[in-house]
């Protein structure tokens, strides 16, 4: 008995430890590329790269960018299409590398606010789910100007969503063994 006590510990603990580390993702806009004006592909660019990612809540957005050279700025959709970036309660972020934080569901929109980059294709939208939840949330409005919690800081690493799956299995499979007993 006391083995089984000592093993349900070691697989609560291990799995707790798992569940903490599985908190949010870095993505770096553009990979490589970064955020920049006149992308190859031009103004698909960004929406293909963000195609290839799932974004979830408390995901961060990492726009690599030179100070001065760019910018970042938080917009609504009609101003994202139009390219509109003279609208007062637009959010800016002109110090590069800008970190985003994605803290609501809903859709996000993205440019650059330097004259001609947003139309030659620097800008970005991505779509943000729950993570409790894999099917469609409906867009929600564009942030206000105390909106993500962004700072110009350099990218952190997290753990992948794989612990979290790794997590629940050893659940799963501790569960399936102590009910056997």
């Amino acid at each position: 008995m006391y083995q089984i006590v000592r093993n349900i510990t070691i697989l609560i603990v291990v799995s707790t430890i798992l569940l903490q580390t599985s908190e949010a993702e870095d993505y770096i806009v553009g990979d490589v590329i970064g955020w920049t004006s006149f992308p190859p592909g031009g103004d698909s660019f960004y929406s293909k790269w963000a195609a290839n990612f799932t974004f979830i809540l408390n995901d961060n957005l990492v726009f690599n960018y030179e100070s001065g050279s760019h910018s970042v700025a938080i917009l609504n959709k009609a101003n994202y299409e139009k390219c509109n970036i003279n609208d007062k309660n637009i959010q800016t972020f002109n110090i590069g590398p800008t970190k985003i934080t994605l803290d609501r569901t809903g859709d996000f929109y993205f440019s650059c606010t330097l004259s001609g980059h947003c139309t030659s294709g620097q800008k970005l939208s991505v779509k943000v789910t729950d993570t409790s939840s894999s099917s469609s949330i409906p867009p929600a409005e564009a942030p206000s100007s105390t909106g993500p919690d962004a700072t110009a800081l350099p990218p952190q690493s997290s753990a992948p969503s794989i612990a979290v799956t790794s997590s629940l299995l050893l659940i799963t499979i501790a569960f399936n063994f102590l009910s056997s007993i």
